[in-house]
């Protein structure tokens, strides 16, 4: 008797362990670790992960599986001891670690149906003709019948049962393929068989005896010869050719042609800092790199170069990019070196997309993954190398189940296939500079940028002295001034807003009133072509008043800019300025993001306007004028990380102007000129930034002195939040040692969402090594025993977002 053991499809506390099922005679031998099976669980069948087969069961009784759902195991060994790991360091499920591992697709859906039984005597007349003749019918069907209830007695009467089906997302594609039954030469002779008024049918004939593959696809047929369906049918229903349905991957880039690039010489810097690399790659050793180097420096050429070495050695490479940093521009730059190699996985493609190039990468076709956070998980056996680009990106943190790191992941992974993993930035987190001085990490430096060009001069802007001097316009006179030159010069712009929607709120003049979301503690955004105010957290919307609620004055705007305000203010100060605006609204469809960045490197645009996604990895030679017009909106979140990414920010953007032969200027335009976050963006200074923030990180008992964890609680009613989180406080703070701190509990930064309301703890701490089993048992009790189903228990180990 073979036994498997499986982790079923069901997110909860009570069925995070393995159940153990009979594998039928039929297949054994078949049955892997790792591969996706049907299991009957309670009334339904579900899916499950088999984690090991085994001899025997402590378990009398055993079910059996009903069937596989793949052929091949769609986790390796590797994997599934990876989501050992992400289970015990993220306090997730096991499921959980599992799903995230695995493209959408693959993630599996239930239909409900009801199925006649043989005998089903006694059955009421209604019943019979709502199945019409059928065996089966879906529930939705039975549902907006109104038939629910009579159906229920019918399946415990035993007429009818409900079955569950248990199918995957993922389709394959697939094309009509049409191929001849006869030789080549037999073709010609039977095309001179068909009478005369049969042209079309000829000319079939004719060009597939012309053509040297096996098997054509009617389409291509169809539109060589001009021959319909039915000519085809013709010939097939006598015999001459056959059809058949042939598999074919959808390829986002199909109609992109990637010019070949070949590896670039070299800097003196650059090989200097890829010496290491090369290194560990030729010995197979594990190691973690932090490439800094200023923007433009050339860092992608050391990715490349590094990759290529690896592929040399018959090995595999993964290298992750922040989600809006996977331009057009990044795919071409790795197409273009590796070609047909490489696999791309964005949230830009479609769900049948992804499992295609997911699939790819398991049918070993692929040698290298381009893609954001999820892609340190691609289905490789044999990694060579491992790189993160931007590895100061908050994006790599995922903030839902299981609430991984990308950059932890893809250590854990290399040391496993003991290779290198190379973490680059030019504004690297503090975290890793910290490891990095400490020589956990191996600290390689660029300076220079690649032509040795200077970096950009960068005039910051007091917005307050313009108000005092009578400017109320968006743009101070100096960005104004250089705007209107750059547009005279022919030369191109980006003018960086940091943030989205119109403008912020919608505000009373007279009485102060700030239009507010009933549901949540946060103020609605303005959207102005749609003139309503809505709330970005729970979706509620309403249009905006005429009168303040408050106090009946008609003296109620908007305040703040948007994109589509500064877009609007462009036109009027500078009518003849073509503007390319790049934020959520105009990149949601499939393919805009592609056809914004093309039309402005094109020349068709001056400037381009954007939120955070035009920040990063953009490279146009002729951009030699940056403006950023809210250097502050970030300062101010209640988040210890705020001046830290306010730097990071504006030396991104910084960095787009002037990186080829035109030299660059930025205008940073702010309320708050004398913090050291802008001062030092504004001169591009990392290293004094660094020593400054870790002062004051220092001082406040923050990371990368302490780690964090926190522990969030919400419920609908305010009592019951504030008292568990007061009742889990006294727990941790039992189990820990007086070294760590634990703040709280205190109301959330957003009090209210969804008509929840929000308390937390967080613990500071260096080293506990009973906080994880403490954090454990804290959900366990929550999940498990706790009688109100409402309330809700978030643990975030390592938070990124402290809202």
């Amino acid at each position: 008797m073979q036994v498997a053991s499986v982790i079923v499809d069901v997110a909860a506390m009570q069925t995070d362990r393995a159940f153990d099922y009979l594998i039928p005679e039929k297949w054994t031998g078949l049955i892997q670790p790792g591969m996706r099976v049907i299991v009957p669980f309670g009334p339904r069948q579900i899916q499950g992960f088999v984690t090991e087969l085994k001899q025997a069961s402590d378990v009398k009784k055993l079910k059996s599986i009903v069937e596989p759902m793949d052929l091949l195991p769609v986790l390796n060994p590797e994997l599934l001891e990876l989501a050992d790991w992400l289970t015990e360091t993220t306090l997730c499920f096991k499921i959980s670690a599992y799903q995230v591992m695995l493209p959408a697709a693959m993630k599996a859906k239930y239909d409900k149906v009801f199925r006649l039984r043989e005998s089903s005597e006694g059955i009421e007349q209604e019943t019979i003709q709502l199945f019409g003749g059928r065996k089966e019918i879906a529930w939705d069907e039975v549902e907006s019948a109104g038939m629910l209830t009579r159906f229920r007695q019918e399946v415990k009467a035993d007429r009818v049962e409900l079955v569950y089906q248990v199918k995957s997302k993922g389709n394959k594609k697939t094309m009509r393929m049409i191929g001849s039954r006869r030789a080549k030469k037999e073709l010609t002779a039977l095309a001179n068989e068909i009478p005369a008024n049969a042209q079309k049918q000829k000319l079939v004939l004719a060009y597939i005896s012309e053509q040297t593959k096996e098997t054509i696809s009617a389409k291509e047929i169809m539109e060589a010869t001009g021959a319909s369906n039915s000519t085809i049918k013709t010939l097939t229903d006598k015999g001459i050719l056959f059809e058949e349905q042939q598999e074919i991957y959808r390829d986002p880039y199909e109609h992109a042609n990637f010019r070949q690039t070949k590896p670039l010489d070299l800097t003196d810097q650059q090989a200097k800092a890829i010496e290491p690399i090369i290194n560990t790659i030729n010995k197979n050793t594990h190691d973690t790199f932090l490439l800094y180097g200023v923007t433009g420096s050339g860092k992608t050429e050391i990715y490349l170069q590094s990759i290529q070495r690896v592929l040399e050695k018959g090995k595999e490479a993964i290298v992750l990019v922040p989600e809006i940093a996977l331009t057009p521009q990044m795919v071409n730059r790795f197409k273009g070196r590796f070609g047909d190699d490489v696999a791309v996985l964005h949230s830009g493609l479609s769900v049948g997309e992804k499992y295609d190039e997911w699939r790819k990468i398991q049918r070993k076709e692929v040698k290298v993954v381009v893609g954001a956070r999820s892609a340190v998980f691609a289905p490789f056996e044999n990694l060579g190398i491992i790189i993160i680009d931007e590895e100061h990106e908050t994006s790599y943190k995922q903030e839902e189940n299981p609430r991984y790191h990308a950059r932890e992941a893809a250590i854990k992974r290399a040391s496993h296939y003991s290779c290198p993993v190379i973490l680059g930035s030019a504004t690297p987190s503090l975290e890793s500079f910290a490891r990095a001085q400490k020589g956990v990490y191996q600290l390689l430096t660029l300076s220079k940028r690649m032509n040795d060009q200077a970096l950009p001069d960068v005039n910051i802007i007091d917005m307050r002295e313009e108000l005092r001097e009578g400017n109320r316009s968006m743009f101070s006179r100096t960005l104004f001034e250089k705007l209107e030159d750059r547009i005279a010069k022919g030369e191109q712009t980006v003018l960086f807003l940091n943030r989205r929607g119109h403008s912020s709120f919608v505000m009373c003049r007279d009485c102060g009133y700030v239009a507010g979301c009933p549901n949540c503690d946060i103020s609605l955004t303005y959207h102005r072509h749609s003139h309503h105010m809505k709330c970005h957290y729970c979706g509620y919307e309403e249009r905006v008043p005429n009168i303040c609620p408050e106090c009946q004055s008609e003296h109620i705007r908007y305040f703040g800019t948007g994109t589509q305000k500064v877009e609007e203010e462009l036109g009027k100060l500078l009518p003849h300025a073509r503007v390319v605006r790049m934020d959520v609204d105009t990149t949601s469809r499939k393919g805009s993001h592609e056809k914004l960045l093309r039309q402005f490197e094109e020349g068709k645009a001056d400037i381009l306007l954007g939120t955070q996604m035009i920040a990063k990895g953009l490279d146009f030679p002729n951009i030699t004028l940056v403006g950023v017009l809210s250097a502050d909106t970030m300062l101010h979140i209640p988040d210890f990380r705020s001046s830290e990414k306010t730097f990071q920010l504006l030396t991104q953007v910084s960095g787009r102007a002037g990186r080829h032969e035109l030299s660059g200027e930025v205008v940073i335009q702010t309320y708050t000129p004398e913090h050291y976050s802008i001062q030092l963006a504004g001169k591009q200074n990392y290293d004094q930034f660094y020593e400054q923030e870790m002062m004051i990180r220092k001082m406040g008992n923050y990371p990368p002195f302490y780690y964090l964890a926190l522990v969030t609680v919400s419920h609908e009613d305010v009592m019951t939040a504030s008292s568990v989180t007061e009742k889990i406080t006294q727990f941790i703070g039992s189990r820990i040692s007086s070294q760590a701190i634990i703040l709280g509990p205190v109301a959330s930064p957003i009090p209210r969402i969804n008509n929840r309301y929000r308390y937390q703890c967080l613990i500071k701490y260096k080293r506990e090594p009973k906080l994880n089993e403490a954090l454990k048992k804290v959900t366990e009790h929550y999940t498990k025993q706790y009688k109100d189903k409402s309330l809700q228990v978030a643990v975030d180990v390592n938070p990124f977002i402290m809202m």
